[in-house]
């Protein structure tokens, strides 16, 4: 009895480690080296050390690609930098928690696209109203108003993460580690220019690099290692559900890391967000495909 609860707690606990060991590498990232190398060093720095512990991970040049798959790869991996680069840029100026929220509208739009049922414009209507409870519409209402360049920072990384998916879905004939190590690759060639750029030669300094490997294990090959194991378990529509609590995990460790402070407004709106990824996860997601890696990388 005992091994058949555990069982059916593994995929649950898989995915809460998952999040709770992204938001954590993301809190550290932005304590310990924001001040150093700033988010475009973060950047390079997170996404380069990601690439290489995955490369090492699942070895991909034992995979052959097929014609096209190289042109899928690239869109897929830019998409993927670009992503985390301007994620890592809003998180400058607005809290944790309310970027990821923000964030979490890419894959919303993308699941919502082709959708025709009645319901889904319910997970809209919430989306639109998170959304509309965060942005900074109006001027001089209280100090709880948010950066409208970390929103539009934000804004742009949920477009990115929307890609991210579409490009990702034309490489699901390829092993999820296989096209993850692959764009992760892709990734650090296009974003670790800018970290270079910013940060010089403050990236080689040892505090940093270490700061940097401890943020990209955690925030890669932790996530990477135990969403498979919840996949292997669940279906799509439970996986997509159960993720949707990455903003709430995120708000609370920036609440307990980065002393982040939410009112009721932004827990109200991360909450409306919240509920249209899992309702839509639940009524819209098609099929399970590698895109579903997406949530690793954020």
């Amino acid at each position: 009895m005992s091994h058949a609860r555990w069982a059916r707690a593994l995929p649950f606990l898989a995915v809460l480690g998952s999040v709770t060991a992204l938001g954590l590498g993301t809190s550290l990232a932005k304590q310990h080296l924001f001040p150093q190398v700033g988010a475009l060093g973060t950047t390079a720095l997170r996404v380069g050390f990601s690439a290489l512990l995955v490369v090492l991970m699942w070895r991909p040049w034992r995979r052959a690609l097929r014609p096209g798959d190289g042109w899928a790869v690239l869109r897929y991996g830019v998409a993927l930098g670009f992503m985390n680069l301007l994620f890592y840029q809003a998180l400058q100026t607005i809290p944790f928690g309310i970027a990821v929220a923000i964030e979490f509208s890419g894959p919303l739009a993308v699941a919502m696209a082709g959708s025709r049922r009645a319901v889904d414009l319910l997970w809209l209507a919430l989306a639109i109203t998170g959304l509309a409870l965060l942005l900074p519409l109006k001027q001089g209402v209280d100090v709880a108003t948010l950066d409208p360049v970390g929103v539009a920072y934000a804004l742009a990384a949920a477009a990115c993460w929307g890609s991210y998916i579409v490009f990702g879905k034309r490489l699901s004939h390829l092993h999820a580690g296989h096209s993850v190590s692959l764009g992760l690759s892709v990734a650090a060639l296009s974003v670790m220019p800018f970290g270079v750029a910013h940060a010089g030669a403050s990236l080689l300094s040892p505090q940093v690099l270490m700061w940097g490997l401890v943020v990209a294990a955690i925030s890669s090959a932790i996530p990477i290692t135990l969403e498979m194991v919840a996949l292997k378990r669940l279906p799509p529509s439970a996986f997509g559900i159960m993720i949707s609590m990455e903003p709430a995990v995120a708000a609370l460790l920036g609440m307990l890391i980065l002393h982040e402070q939410l009112d009721a407004r932004q827990w109200l709106a991360i909450g409306s967000i919240m509920a249209a990824a899992a309702g839509s996860s639940l009524t819209v997601r098609p099929a399970p495909t590698d895109a579903d890696a997406s949530q690793v990388v954020t």
